[in-house]
């Protein structure tokens, strides 16, 4: 007797809960690519909420994947406090100058209302306008940057290192409110209709902070956050390797791991399951380049390695699908995944 097929929500969830679903999930991480999925301009798409729901719906459609995807751009959680968001033809908004020009400015730093705030409603709405569409057929995913994280754009990166190792009392202030800040953003969206919360915390990977320096600093920071959020969390390296600390993320509380392109297959199964589900891990950068058969093997290659008994949502491994990648690989991605991935696994080998 055949299985019934699944519903994506259905389908995710079984995976969190370290079990087979009908097939593997697959998350296509498509956010500024729905500007040229509606052919407008990036600022366009995201000037308005209508735009954003109209091409999430209609890319699940096409590649019949299982996440709508609320996420703007990094940037806009800095377009937030008051920061400058410059726009590119074909790639994310990134931030322009620092808000935060000193380490003196922080202890009077204000971080802006989270459903007062202009540009995180416009994000607030997109989910909201999914929920009333989908209902709980489909898992919508919400994204926050850690507090840790948030850091390096709130000051560049050269400043913030020179916070993180030598101001410890800054440091520690600055993530007193960023922790605030990112509480209540993340159960904003889980409220507005966010099945789930993207976390993304790149500085948490060894190939930018060595990780007695994060288990010093980010690591309690990224616990008490992660407790205080009302959802499901997947802690998100973006595409930063992830083995040296994965038992440390397993022990913050996140749901999902997402894994790298570096990170070694059969090693990153061995570490994690059956007490994380992983999310990964396809290199965004790469598939620029892909024909449709590489495209196919990769799937397989991952589901066979990481597939078996569950706990896998096959996606991208940075949390964004490059502009520069061809239609073509994401169908070609999509369907080896109809093909490959349907559970029990050892059917699906020619």
């Amino acid at each position: 007797m055949k299985a019934r097929t699944m519903t994506s929500f259905e389908r995710v969830t079984t995976a969190l809960n370290q079990r087979e679903p009908d097939q593997v999930p697959l998350f296509l991480f498509l956010s500024l690519y729905g500007a040229k999925e509606m052919g407008m301009s990036v600022q366009k798409y995201f000037s308005q909420p209508d735009h954003v729901v109209t091409a999430q719906l209609k890319m699940k459609a096409k590649y019949r994947h299982d996440c709508l995807y609320a996420f703007f751009y990094a940037a806009i959680e800095i377009e937030a406090m008051g920061g400058e968001v410059v726009y590119t033809d074909c790639g994310p908004p990134n931030t322009g100058q620092p808000v935060i020009k000193s380490s003196s400015k922080i202890k009077t730093l204000d971080l802006p209302r989270v459903r007062t705030n202009r540009c995180l409603i416009r994000v607030l709405e997109v989910i909201q306008q999914l929920k009333a569409k989908v209902g709980t057929g489909d898992p919508i995913i919400g994204v926050v940057m850690s507090p840790f994280s948030l850091a390096a754009l709130q000051l560049g990166l050269g400043k913030y290192l020179e916070l993180l190792y030598f101001d410890r009392h800054s440091f520690r202030t600055l993530m007193q409110k960023n922790s605030v800040f990112c509480i209540e953003w993340a159960n904003a969206q889980l409220e507005a209709g966010a099945d789930a919360i993207c976390y993304f915390n790149p500085l948490a990977s060894p190939d930018l902070i060595e990780r007695k320096t994060y288990l010093n600093t980010g690591y309690p920071i990224d616990k008490l956050t992660l407790s205080q959020i009302n959802g499901p969390t997947a802690m998100h390296l973006a595409s930063g390797m992830t083995l040296p600390v994965v038992k440390d993320i397993i022990d913050t509380g996140a749901a999902v791991l997402g894994f790298s392109s570096q990170d070694d297959l059969d090693q990153i199964k061995q570490e994690t399951y059956p007490n994380i589900c992983l999310l990964g891990n396809l290199n965004g950068l790469e598939m620029v380049h892909w024909n449709t058969d590489q495209a196919r093997q990769q799937v397989r290659l991952i589901i066979d390695k990481v597939g078996p008994g569950g706990s896998l949502i096959l996606a991208d491994n940075h949390g964004e699908i490059p502009w520069q990648v061809p239609e073509k690989i994401l169908l070609a991605i999509s369907e080896a995944v109809q093909h490959y991935g349907r559970y029990p696994l050892d059917g699906n080998k020619k």
